[in-house]
């Protein structure tokens, strides 16, 4: 029996190391893969707004008890030290990293760009009625 290659999860292997962030928000994310490689883990550790936010976060395909497939879309379940809990769709076509808030195609989104190299992403956050903010 062949093992199905699930391209768009292996896609975010791109992700895996330490990346340093700039912009309103400052520090390290860390993503390794879960045993198992079904679930790609971010560790985020940052100061915004005056304060230290350190979270976790957990990206994979839903697939709840009892459902014989996953997931048509990659989900995350982000959760921090200061009680937040939020949920993302993430996606890399080529060399765009786009993360939905919530649910693909939602006017709330990161999209960032891999340089050639492949060790830096540039882009931003844009929040609908708001200015883009940058996130690298």
């Amino acid at each position: 029996m062949t093992e199905h290659v699930d391209t768009q999860l292996k896609a975010l292997d791109r992700l895996v190391g330490t990346w340093k962030v700039t912009g309103d928000a400052e520090g390290t994310v860390t993503y390794r893969w879960m045993e198992g490689g079904h679930f790609l883990i971010q560790d985020v550790d940052l100061a915004q707004d005056g304060g230290r936010v350190k979270g976790t976060e957990f990206i994979g395909r839903k697939r709840p008890f009892g459902a014989e497939r996953p997931s048509e879309d990659v989900h995350s379940w982000y959760f921090d030290s200061q009680g937040a809990t939020l949920a993302y769709v993430y996606e890399i076509v080529d060399d765009t990293l786009t993360i939905w808030a919530h649910q693909r195609d939602s006017g709330a989104y990161y999209r960032g760009t891999f340089n050639a190299e492949g060790t830096s992403v540039t882009g931003a956050w844009v929040y609908p009625g708001a200015a883009a903010t940058t996130r690298t």
